[in-house]
């Protein structure tokens, strides 16, 4: 007698389907938050950038940058101009980073000042 059992007729669950690649609108949202980080230039671009597709990744992170262009200002100060200037690179690096990653993060310290200073700009 033969004890062993049939196989069953379905076939095992398959594969899921590859995920698929990010949406173009997804690549421009962060093209947007990246290039607003690249010099006075680079945030001109992403301003016109994002004149045509307004999108909230985009607007925070052009707020972000904007405070972090105003708050270089205070470099000015001859004392203080090594420390700020110092300061604001670190703050730069962390801000571009979390444009890289598409995150809308506030930069440490400043980051939610600007928010609030400049919630209107760019919507």
């Amino acid at each position: 007698m033969d004890t062993t059992t049939p196989p069953s007729g379905t076939p095992s669950s398959p594969a899921a389907p590859p995920a698929e690649p990010p949406s173009a609108s997804a690549n421009e949202d962060k093209t947007v938050a990246i290039l607003s980080y690249i010099t006075l230039i680079g945030f001109i671009a992403a301003i016109i950038m994002h004149g045509s597709k307004k999108t909230q990744l985009g607007a925070f992170h052009l707020r972000q940058t904007l405070g972090l262009f105003l708050t270089g200002l205070l470099m000015i100060i001859p004392l203080l101009n090594i420390l700020i200037g110092i300061c604001l690179f670190i703050l730069w690096v962390m801000g571009l980073i979390t444009a890289i990653k598409g995150e809308m993060k506030p930069i440490p310290l400043l980051g939610p000042l600007y928010q609030k200073w400049f919630g209107t700009a760019f919507n």
